[in-house]
């Protein structure tokens, strides 16, 4: 069993519900795999302006996995405009 973390940053401008459309979106592509946690940060300022915002949402999920995650679930995550920037870390 692999676990994982996978931070996810959102768009600040999103309204509540588009966030609730892609949190589910994105736990539709972790169908799969166990989420044993999830937790929402809220929002912080971000270091620097990415895609021209100035804070983002952060959500973490804690993940179970048999096999490895792999490229697939990176490549589907990056073509989600309303995410901004995302880390994804095997944890044990």
């Amino acid at each position: 069993m692999r676990l994982y973390e996978l931070v996810v940053v959102l768009r600040s401008s999103l309204s509540e519900g588009d966030r609730k459309k892609v949190i589910a979106a994105l736990k539709d592509l972790l169908k799969e795999v166990k989420i044993t946690k999830e937790d929402e940060w809220g929002q912080k300022p971000l270091a620097y302006k990415i895609k021209k915002e100035l804070a983002g949402v952060y959500h973490l999920f804690h993940i179970e996995a048999e096999n490895g995650l792999g490229i697939e679930l990176e490549k589907k995550i990056t073509r989600n405009d309303s995410i901004i920037r995302h880390l994804l870390v095997r944890t044990k």
